[in-house]
């Protein structure tokens, strides 16, 4: 443990984090890749009492719980030289100061998207059928419920679907969306390359063209400035009656006062894992209604999926200790795009 030919690292999260992400076999793996002097994990860079360890510190290990590294908190770790996180974005964790310094950083995003891809398939699958709307519903199920299937509204078949943000997550529900054979699957990306969209199976589109034309609207854009409320008052009225909205990326790309009204018409149906504010406070008017389904941030990663997140970052912790060539490394400039 005290090789001096490996780096000194530090684990940087919340307690209950560690204790997800980190069970005995993936702790003996960084300990032998990393000196983790003690303590290992620490979730308050701010503690006065780290300062000798935070001194000598080369590597982080973060993930949920890591705080900014700002500038007074990277004075105090001069040797830092590189940041693996073992969870999805990393636009809370890096500040100016810290592109400044030349710090190599690593995401496991790409880990993180696939229950995410996983449960949006699954969602628009569901949606089809209307099955989250049926669900709230359930004395239809035995007085009338012939009556209420009678409807085109109940199908898979030939459905037009709409992906906003040809992220990393929304790449995977293309491709997901491809065993739905008869689907057909249009993208609003203004930095997606239109040969790749096609190569994947779907037409990118304008976002006029795609709210149009599909039953189901699923979002994967990244939240910037550019997009808050990106879906709004007269994009949601674009869409045609008895269309499905669903949305994993973040509760804020939408305008939540707009699309209350349009559920509450029975206009429109959602199906939302994340909400603006988050969660919606107790008088919401979107948690009664029987077309809207809610769910509380679980498309991401939870339970034995963060091992994949840790695996990920750790994968990558290896290849630098070994002077390879990262895989997952992440650059001021793809803050712009990333999702």
């Amino acid at each position: 443990m005290n090789d001096p030919q490996r780096p000194s690292a530090l684990l940087v999260m919340w307690p209950d984090t560690f204790a997800t992400q980190f069970d005995a076999q993936r702790t003996e793996r960084i300990g032998a890749l990393c000196r983790l002097d003690r303590p290992a994990v620490a979730a308050d860079l701010d503690d006065p009492a780290l300062a000798d360890r935070l001194a000598g510190v080369e590597v982080l290990v973060t993930s949920w719980g890591a705080p900014a590294l700002t500038a007074e908190r990277l004075d105090r770790m001069p040797k830092l030289r590189a940041v693996f996180h073992g969870a999805g974005t990393i636009r809370g964790l890096v500040t100016e100061e810290f592109w400044e310094r030349g710090i190599v950083i690593t995401s496991a995003a790409e880990a993180n998207a696939i229950p995410v891809a996983e449960f949006t398939y699954a969602q628009i699958v569901l949606a089809g059928k209307r099955a989250q709307y049926l669900a709230r519903l359930p004395r239809l199920h035995r007085n009338g419920w012939r009556a209420l299937l009678d409807s085109d509204r109940y199908t898979n078949y030939g459905r037009r679907i709409g992906i906003v943000g040809y992220s990393r997550i929304g790449r995977r529900v293309v491709a997901q969306l491809r065993q739905l054979d008869s689907a057909e699957v249009l993208v609003y990306d203004p930095y997606a390359d239109p040969d790749a969209v096609a190569a994947a199976g779907a037409r990118l589109a304008s976002l006029d063209e795609v709210l149009r034309s599909v039953d189901v609207l699923s979002l994967h854009a990244p939240l910037l400035p550019e997009t808050i409320g990106m879906i709004g008052e007269r994009e949601l009225a674009l869409l045609r009656d008895g269309a499905t909205l669903v949305n994993t990326a973040r509760g804020a790309l939408i305008d939540t006062d707009a699309l209350t009204r349009e559920c509450a018409s029975g206009r429109l149906d959602a199906i939302l894992d994340v909400t603006d504010p988050e969660p919606l406070p107790d008088d919401s008017p979107l948690y009664d209604l029987p077309n809207v389904s809610i769910t509380p941030h679980i498309s991401g990663s939870l339970g034995s999926e963060t091992f994949r997140l840790t695996d990920a970052a750790l994968d990558e912790l290896q290849r630098w200790v070994n002077g390879e060539a990262l895989t997952s490394q992440v650059t001021m400039a793809d803050l712009g795009m990333a999702a």
